[in-house]
């Protein structure tokens, strides 16, 4: 192992990876104007014609790209869950079924809500919710599914549709890191009751904070907005609060920068897609990696993230920490991604608290995929040009073989 960059020897790549977020004048006159409009606000912002309302234009242009009838702009994507779930009819004390591999936000949404995660494992050659396991975690307390479209890839959603229907249950989409994803030919949000996203900053959409919901369902939309603004009701008097609020509202600025980084989205998503293919291609020659499987039914892929695994006789042999840092020494920023939900400890005690008891479903696959297995590349690798997909390719089977 004397080669190793990690005791000394040459790292494979020295040439750094394309910096997040891509910006240049565009972002820079659309919040120049937004901050001379005087216009800064969100809902209620008195609004004129010489100035049209940059939020409406934005809820609508990403309703519009994930195939949505309508879009809620708020604050960000985690309030975005648990508005959906407010406004989907769960109630405290309601279970919600998601997967254990996803951020945490993803269940305390849920929670601040009162609202209680109960996980069913994922599958283990995509990282998505096993519908299977769906099926299993179903109780009479069940009111919603939440798959989790995790990394950018869709969850299966006709088998969840399926289940849905079939125990007449809602369907919230956790689309956070899955903008321009597409199940079936189909914009991820809008295939079941209500979507969520996220414009946080390392999101591919990026307004530094933000969420979004979409939905096909009118009545659906116009109870999410008057959530996020305090209770009031689309067409109503400004003092007029028919329902429970709060102020969830994103700004006219955040909007702008949405608007100018939509204009990219289409080239960025492309570009990930080519290097996400070839990096798949040549991972999946080295003895020792795993490449994430795709439906066939996944029409487009967000490419938030670029998920791969060590063989589960490689995992055993070499601590994944090891191996991380082994890679970054040799210039790749892999990280470990995430640990899995049913076992961390803020969930398991607010569950408890909740319900009185500390019932967690176990999820092996979850728990080994990502103590042992998983690995990620952030989207912005994915912006490279080609050889630096040879780069992380020749750096993973370096490492991988190192001793052999």
């Amino acid at each position: 192992m004397e080669n190793l960059a990690i005791n000394g020897g040459t790292p494979v790549r020295t040439q750094p990876f394309p910096i997040w977020p891509v910006f240049d004048a565009l972002e820079e006159n659309m919040l120049l104007e937004v901050i001379r409009s005087g216009k800064w606000g969100g809902a209620g912002t008195a609004l004129t014609s010489e100035y049209p309302s940059k939020l409406l234009q934005m809820e609508e242009s990403i309703a519009k790209l994930q195939d949505a009838a309508y879009g809620v702009s708020v604050v960000n994507g985690t309030v975005a869950i648990t508005v959906a779930l407010q406004a989907a009819g769960l109630r405290p004390g309601d279970e919600v079924i998601i997967p254990p591999y996803t951020f945490i936000a993803t269940a305390t949404a849920a929670l601040a809500y009162g609202v209680i995660p109960v996980f069913a494992d994922i599958e283990e050659d995509t990282f998505l919710i096993d519908p299977d396991k769906v099926e299993l975690a179903i109780t009479s307390r069940t009111k919603a599914i939440m798959p989790v479209h995790i990394g950018g890839a869709p969850a299966n959603m006709e088998r969840i549709m399926t289940i849905a229907r079939a125990h007449n249950l809602k369907v919230i989409e956790d689309s956070a890191q899955a903008i321009g994803a597409k199940w079936d030919g189909q914009g991820v949000g809008a295939i079941g009751d209500i979507g969520t996203f996220s414009f946080q900053s390392s999101k591919n959409l990026n307004a530094g904070e933000g969420g979004l919901l979409v939905t096909n369902d009118k009545e659906l939309r116009d109870l999410a907005w008057s959530i996020c603004n305090v209770g009031r009701v689309p067409g109503g008097a400004w003092y007029q609060h028919t329902n429970l609020g709060q102020n969830y509202r994103m700004t006219e600025l955040q909007a702008a920068l949405l608007l100018a980084q939509l204009t990219r989205l289409e080239d960025q998503m492309q570009r990930r897609e080519a290097n996400a293919r070839l990096l798949d291609e040549l991972l999946q020659d080295i003895d020792g990696v795993r490449v994430t499987a795709r439906h066939p039914k996944m029409t487009r892929h967000a490419h938030h993230l670029y998920i791969f695994r060590i063989a589960p006789d490689r995992a055993g042999r070499r601590d994944k920490a090891e191996i991380i840092r082994m890679l970054n020494a040799e210039g790749i920023p892999v990280t470990a991604g995430y640990v899995s939900l049913n076992r961390n400890h803020a969930i398991i005690k607010a569950v408890r608290d909740w319900r009185g008891s500390e019932m967690i479903n176990e999820c092996p696959i979850s728990e080994r995929l990502s103590e042992q297995e998983a690995l990620w590349l952030g989207q912005n690798v994915l912006l490279s040009d080609e050889q630096a997909m040879y780069d992380i390719a020749a750096a993973v089977r370096k490492v991988l073989h190192a001793g052999q």
